[in-house]
């Protein structure tokens, strides 16, 4: 299905959102509560599915919902579609500080693998669809990206990243990256999880037992401040608890 043509304007600076300009009969599908206004004219449905396979039967449509359900996402994807005259607008807001990110899918080869929570909004005929890390060491060691979002499509999609977008092109390249701040990666990028150094290191360097690893050529996505990060600044008393377990470990590795 070709995707709708839609445009945008992104707005705010330490919270973005962005404004999706409809004609009439064209459709944007959101996460269910991104939407930030809507002005007249546009109609909204909660469905089970994205879209862009029409003819998809209820098994189908379960599968799918089931299958967002496992990635932690709502089963449920929310349809915007501008049943006026003229032009109309509807508007999504980031979930917590950060960066709003526009994708040109067919400029990016169809298809981008995404963080699970990163996707915001996109162009009817967008496929989101269920990712798994063929390395199950990305999921079991590192936390996170064993479970990821395809986004498939020849139109406009748009994800979040917390705090500020850093995009890195690479060209037979590798990066080493903190687990929790890779945002997303084109298609073609072997994404893994590796060591973080020795066991000292590994233990009291502070940067987590694992990175992530993303090699080849191709665009990758990160974010400086991702959600269990701020979390954890956040919360009352997170420095001390850090500390806190520094020492323990310590202990125990003087100990035995």
């Amino acid at each position: 299905m070709k995707s709708h043509e839609v445009d945008y304007k992104i707005g705010g600076h330490d919270i973005q959102y962005v404004e999706i300009e409809l004609d009439p009969n064209e459709t944007v599908i959101a996460e269910a509560g991104a939407m930030l206004y809507m002005k007249e004219g546009i109609d909204f449905q909660a469905k089970m599915g994205d879209g862009s396979e029409p003819d998809k039967g209820l098994f189908g449509k379960l599968l799918s919902a089931a299958s967002r359900k496992i990635a932690g996402e709502s089963i449920f994807i929310t349809h915007f579609t501008h049943r006026g005259t003229g032009k109309s607008h509807v508007a999504f807001a980031a979930p917590y500080p950060g960066t709003i990110v526009p994708l040109e899918l067919q400029k990016l080869g169809g298809s981008v693998i995404v963080q699970r929570d990163a996707f915001l909004c996109a162009a009817l005929g967008t496929k989101i669809s269920m990712h798994f890390n063929r390395k199950l060491g990305a999921g079991f060691f590192g936390g996170e990206g064993f479970i990821l979002q395809k986004l498939q499509g020849d139109g406009r999609a748009f994800i979040h990243a917390g705090g500020t977008l850093i995009r890195h092109e690479l060209n037979n390249e590798t990066i080493r990256v903190d687990t929790g701040c890779v945002v997303g990666f084109q298609e073609g990028i072997d994404f893994s999880i590796t060591q973080a150094g020795n066991l000292k290191s590994m233990l009291l360097g502070g940067e987590g037992l694992f990175l992530a690893t993303l090699s080849g050529t191709g665009t990758v996505w990160l974010q400086s401040m991702p959600i269990n990060k701020l979390i954890d600044q956040l919360s009352p008393g997170s420095s001390n608890r850090n500390k806190e377990g520094d020492a323990g470990i310590l202990r125990n590795l003087l100990e035995s």
